[in-house]
């Protein structure tokens, strides 16, 4: 992916990914323009409201997920919507019948959210908690969708999710990271990949996440919003590339005083 970077590969679970850019698809015009933003991201995880792909795939003006060619993108199913675990788990396992019929047969990704506050859209702990507990043991590989709760990612990474998902700031709000002290101390304990979820708002957002040391970033309302969506997710990848090339080159130590750039010595007296 990057020169002089051989394997920089994003592992989840079982599975190798080229690109750490996961990509939304609500909020879009019509489903030329997902497809476009799909091609200009370069991503390789798709993630569907699993609510929304059951009306999708019923209705003719808008069955693009059936007709979609699946062998080179990765369905992440989430549960969005989902107010209780229990709604979460009956949705999660619909999710899995849904991409079973799209030839995705080892796919048992799930982006749990359970999301009882209709005002801030900040999702239950405990709810999530649970049902994460409960698909686990039914297979499932389960990315939960959190705040930026330390102690919380800790326990859900420690029953076997195979990420964590904080949010960077509310859902659509395009404030960037407002969490970001959190987010780092989740980043320094995480055994497993961390995706910023939410709340990114621009280019900037995705080069800060990556080079904080996130893992995998997912975008949806600051490209589907954008006034050219197309563009915005190309400027989505290239920020993608240049904040995981930048973390991984190492930043140099920040410093409370000037420091010359020119060499003292052999200066001409």
């Amino acid at each position: 992916m990057f020169m002089n970077i051989p394997d920089d590969a994003l592992i989840i679970g079982q599975h190798r990914f080229n690109s750490r850019l996961m990509l939304g698809t609500g909020k879009y015009k019509t489903k030329e323009e997902v497809k476009q933003c799909m091609v200009n991201s370069n991503c390789d995880i798709i993630t569907v409201a699993i609510r929304r792909a059951q009306v999708s795939a019923q209705s003719i003006e808008n069955n693009w997920l059936i007709d979609f060619d699946w062998k080179n993108k990765w369905l992440l199913p989430n549960t969005a919507g989902c107010k209780t675990a229990e709604d979460a788990i009956r949705i999660a396992m619909l999710g899995r019948q849904f991409v079973r019929k799209l030839g995705q047969n080892n796919n048992n990704f799930v982006k749990l959210e359970v999301i009882p506050d209709a005002r801030n859209l900040l999702p239950d702990p405990l709810g999530t908690l649970k049902a994460a507990e409960y698909l686990i043991k039914q297979g499932f590989d389960v990315l939960p969708y959190i705040n930026a709760d330390p102690m919380l990612a800790k326990q859900l990474e420690d029953i076997g999710c195979v990420t964590v998902m904080p949010l960077a700031s509310p859902i659509g709000s395009g404030q960037g990271l407002k969490n970001i002290s959190n987010i780092q101390i989740i980043i320094e304990n995480a055994r497993v990949p961390v995706v910023i979820d939410a709340g990114l708002g621009s280019a900037s957002d995705v080069a800060l996440a990556f080079e904080l040391g996130a893992d995998a970033v997912l975008v949806n309302t600051a490209i589907a919003k954008a006034n050219c969506p197309e563009n915005m997710a190309l400027a989505m990848k290239i920020a993608a590339q240049a904040g995981r090339l930048s973390y991984l080159s190492g930043r140099i130590p920040i410093s409370q005083i000037a420091l010359a750039s020119s060499p003292q010595k052999g200066l001409f007296k």
